[in-house]
């Protein structure tokens, strides 16, 4: 192969290379959200006039229009569940809010319709914006490749077109288009779309590349050993697109018992208006006194039982930095009963950071002095460790020499010339290369030493002298290891760390925060993380699974509920989770846990609420006479009072006191 190919000149890689171009359905692309939201600005036009005093025509009008704008879809979708003999929630709604207009209650009738309405829209954009970050994930792959022929020529096909066994060449800055191993040149690697590794990774002869992964400073050349749709990363999108589909529809706790109460309901209304016609009874009395239980019979308290602690939870949690995306989210947290936790950019902070400054006996150099010298170096190159270095130098304030003549070899390190002196910073096994004078091998001794510790090692020369070894790593989450004890006494279980990083990384940080032995698993591909969720499942366990990146989206698919570091979270993982936290901090997640678990114990606090009240007034209608305006006030009171009961998780002491709770 002619050798030019691989010394082309470096192309600049993306502005965001890790980023895949953003994919956002808008809100009023939904037909579901245009309909409520005309719903909800009719209501809101048709309120004002009535509680002034307005004219019949002036408002009702309007309501009547809310109610077709806001109830079709719902109405529809209703019937068609009854033509497979399914009876819902939501028809039973709309024959509610139906009933309650044809006895003059019909602003009560038309705030059901865009409760429903509102609740739909936002469970379809929820549903579009998943399948946006499904969609999105593809653009990481790149659309062409460059197939390197028999004879040496170069040609531009669709990444799509690649088979196995054929030879691609990918340049510096370029994307790798195929899963394959490296056949010629070095180079260093960003894959954690796929690994999840805070660092490149340096790749060279035999070494396994993933397509969509960045390549840098290097050139490849790259064998094919896996067609476009058995990519790891064509992978990643079939088992979160598989995983959304399969699991399990949740469902509210009330909404459990939908069929049997809607049935019951229906009968029921019915038997109230037939029988006592059957006894020659009076139409309208008759109809007047279903009508009646209909209303006092219908679920609103009870639906209002469950919404609004779950809602103000989700508010709660909102001021503090958790979104938690549906009041099916918030009642399911209240559920976990183990936790699988990423560790790149979840329990760390996804940066790599120095750690370690170690000068050599003999070099003459104190730490500031080493980490200016190897600053000064690495000043030019773009390289994440050499960023590590540069910024360790400035935030000690350090003063960072000129240099010149700087070179950057792809898997060794760089050189560059800083005050007269040549000095070269690198892999310490490049470096070395076999030398066994003294300085090399206590520089051999110290850099085993950190690596053995889960750190990167990066040796300094100084006219091909060793000077000193540098020691960087990703820094862990000042909040990490509380975090940990807080979810181990809410599950009864030490969380399970899945991560693709190195086994000797992970052990050394899991540590760190509390976890040992069988609960680290290192070395993971998004399925393999997977894999160890549904073995959890398996078992009867519950999973709460929280990480950030595109190889932690199908787990947190999978996983009885999700959630997403949110300040360098992909797009895939922020919308394949079921909630974010905003502000990254750790400690939220314990908190967020703890409110829903409050708000769950409100929910059952006030079904037993709305239960007594709907018992009592269905009883007095059917064995007494209810006069309808009582009827309506007991149903509107009950509603008020277990609405008002969970609203008492807005305020802050609730947030506080969840928190205390787990501390």
């Amino acid at each position: 192969m002619p050798s030019d190919l691989l010394q082309r000149p470096e192309r600049a890689a993306p502005a965001d290379p890790g980023t895949a171009p953003k994919r956002r359905t808008r809100v009023f692309a939904l037909a579901e959200a245009r309909w409520a939201a005309a719903a909800l600005v009719l209501f809101l036009i048709a309120l004002p006039l009535q509680l002034t005093g307005a004219p019949a025509w002036a408002w009702g009008p309007l309501y009547a229009a809310a109610y077709v704008t806001g109830g079709w879809e719902p109405a529809r979708a209703g019937l068609m569940a009854l033509r497979e003999k399914t009876l819902d929630v939501d028809l039973l709604m709309i024959v509610a809010a139906i009933g309650a207009a044809s006895i003059g209650q019909v602003m009560d009738g038309a705030l059901l319709i865009v409760i429903f309405a509102t609740s739909g829209a936002l469970e379809a954009l929820a549903t579009a914006r998943t399948q946006d970050a499904v969609r999105g994930l593809l653009d990481l792959a790149p659309t062409t490749a460059t197939r390197l022929a028999d004879d040496g020529s170069e040609e531009s096909v669709a990444t799509g077109d690649l088979v196995v066994g054929d030879m691609i060449l990918v340049r510096p800055g370029e994307r790798v288009g195929a899963d394959g191993r490296v056949l010629e040149g070095a180079s260093e690697v960003d894959q954690a779309t796929i690994t999840g590794e805070p660092l490149p990774v340096a790749k060279e002869a035999g070494d396994e590349v993933f397509a969509g992964t960045l390549n840098g400073t290097g050139a490849l050349r790259i064998k094919v050993e896996r067609n476009a749709s058995d990519s790891v990363i064509a992978r990643i999108v079939a088992m979160v697109e598989e995983a959304s589909e399969t699991k399990a529809p949740t469902q509210l706790f009330i909404e459990k018992v939908e069929q049997r109460y809607s049935l019951g309901m229906v009968f029921a209304t019915l038997a109230v208006f037939l029988i006592p016609l059957a006894f020659g009874g009076d139409l309208t009395g008759s109809l007047l006194r279903a009508m009646t239980f209909m209303i006092v019979a219908s679920p609103c308290a009870v639906v209002l039982a469950t919404m609004p602690p779950l809602l103000s939870a989700i508010a709660n949690a909102g001021r503090h930095g958790v979104l938690v995306k549906s009041a099916v989210v918030m009642e399911r947290l209240g559920q976990v009963d183990a936790v699988a936790l990423d560790k790149t950019g979840s329990l760390t902070e996804g940066t790599p950071r120095v750690t370690d400054i170690r000068p050599l006996d003999g070099s003459g150099l104190d730490e500031d002095t080493l980490l200016a010298l190897a600053a000064a170096a690495e000043h030019p190159s773009e390289h994440p460790l050499a960023r590590a270095v540069v910024d360790a130098a400035r935030t000690r304030g350090l003063t960072i020499a000129d240099m010149r003549d700087f070179t950057s070899t792809p898997g060794v390190g760089v050189t560059a010339v800083v005050d007269g002196h040549t000095v070269a910073v690198g892999a310490p096994a490049r470096l070395i290369d076999g030398n066994d004078d003294t300085a090399s091998v206590r520089a051999a001794e110290v850099a085993a030493e950190l690596e053995d510790g889960g750190r990167t090692a990066v040796l300094v020369l100084r006219d091909g002298a060793p000077v000193g070894v540098l020691g960087i790593a990703d820094r862990l989450r000042p909040d990490a290891a509380a975090t940990v004890a807080a979810l181990t006494t809410l599950t009864g279980s030490t969380p399970m760390l899945v991560t693709g990083d190195n086994p000797r990384a992970a052990t050394r940080l899991a540590a760190e925060v509390g976890i040992t032995g069988d609960d680290v698993h290192a070395g993971l591909l998004p399925q393999d993380k997977v894999e160890a969720v549904r073995r959890l499942e398996a078992q009867g366990r519950k999973v709460l699974v929280i990480g950030d990146g595109v190889n932690d989206a199908p787990a947190l698919a999978a996983a009885h509920t999700g959630i997403a570091m949110g300040r360098a979270g992909s797009d895939l993982a922020l919308e394949t989770a079921d909630a974010v936290i905003v502000r990254d901090e750790l400690a939220a997640i314990p908190t967020v846990v703890n409110l829903s678990r409050a708000a769950r114990r409100l929910v059952v606090q006030n079904l037993v609420i709305a239960g007594v009240f709907i018992s009592g007034l269905v009883i007095w209608d059917l064995v007494g006479h209810l006069p309808l305006p009582l009827g309506v006030l007991g149903h509107e009171g009950s509603t008020v009072i277990v609405g008002l009961n969970g609203l008492r998780l807005l305020r802050d002491a609730a947030w506080n006191r969840a928190a205390q709770d787990v501390r």
